[in-house]
């Protein structure tokens, strides 16, 4: 009796579930009294620009989570973030988690990762608000559609 020996042919299984893999959090509340408590902050100037923009991300839906996350506030669906907001010494960062993938006609997105993007909101600067309003609503679309 001869044994048969199946041939070995490597395989590339990534991919295979679905998708890509997403950053994922754990801690989210439906409001965090430490996000409330950093967007309270000082610079007030600054920090209030922080809020008008996180409040927009928190109006997105009733599934909106969030948390505080490497310092910052951070919305979520479920554990995956979408949005997040940080202040610097002159300026709010915007960010988004899949932003380079978010389609941004007004071309206000920046960074160079494989991943994230975020917009810089000067409070001496006008800028495109209703793209900016319209970015943060498709962060929040585009990672409903991949969780």
């Amino acid at each position: 009796m001869t044994s048969r020996r199946s041939r070995r042919i490597p395989l590339d299984l990534r991919g295979l579930g679905g998708g890509e893999e997403i950053f994922r959090v754990s801690g989210g509340v439906a409001r965090d009294p430490a996000v409330d408590a950093w967007l309270a902050g000082e610079p007030s100037e600054l920090r209030s620009l922080a809020r008008r923009w996180f409040e927009r991300m928190r109006a997105c839906g009733d599934d909106v989570l969030e948390l505080m996350h490497d310092g910052c506030p951070v919305a979520c669906v479920e554990d995956a973030p979408f949005g997040y907001v940080n202040s610097f010494k002159s300026h709010v960062n915007v960010g988004f988690f899949q932003g380079a993938s978010l389609q941004d006609p007004a071309g206000l997105l920046q960074g160079s990762g494989k991943r994230m993007r975020h917009v810089k909101v000067q409070p001496d600067r006008l800028s495109n608000e209703a793209a900016l309003a319209q970015l943060i609503a498709h962060a929040y679309a585009d990672i409903k559609a991949r969780l």
